[in-house]
């Protein structure tokens, strides 16, 4: 099963987790969670103008690093088989690694499915900025952007049958 994922953190030095979006493939199971303390200070301005304002809109997603870790990884093992996560940027992969201790649950394989050499794509492209045209379904939002990422996914593979 492919996962979909997108995570936003503070600045491209630092790379400390602010939120993680995750979405299966069949869009049945979705997790959205922010971190309540992250080191604000840390902020590119560019996370502080484009990111931050859409964080604690959903109280229910906002924990500690600690809860964070937890409710993560009980998501991920409920999942039914093989989990393949797919994201466009290596570094969200490692951001959950970390976030997980760097001991994955047994069903999520070492691997990803990379979707960089999607994103160039028409057809990909189109789809994930269709996505983002909806007035709640912002860019910069992790579980947004996991849902688009998915969006692009399917209208390719659609593209190819």
């Amino acid at each position: 099963m492919r996962v979909f994922l997108d995570t936003e953190y503070t600045d491209d030095t630092r790379r400390e987790l602010i939120s993680v979006g995750m979405v299966s493939e069949d869009g049945r199971r979705a997790i959205y969670l922010e971190r309540n303390d992250y080191p604000r200070h840390w902020c590119s301005r560019f996370v502080l103008a484009e990111v931050l304002p859409h964080l604690g809109q959903d109280t229910a997603a906002v924990c500690a690093l600690p809860e964070l870790r937890e409710r993560l990884w009980v998501w991920l093992q409920e999942l039914p088989r093989s989990v393949h996560l797919a994201c466009d940027s290596i570094i969200d992969l490692k951001l959950v690694r970390e976030v997980l201790g760097g001991v994955l649950p047994p069903n999520l394989a070492s691997g990803h499915y990379d979707l960089r050499p999607l994103v160039d794509t028409s057809v990909y492209h189109r789809a994930v900025v269709a996505y983002h045209g909806y007035p709640n379904h912002p860019w910069h939002h992790a579980l947004h952007d996991a849902s688009a990422h998915r969006a692009g996914w399917l209208a390719w593979v659609a593209s190819k049958r």
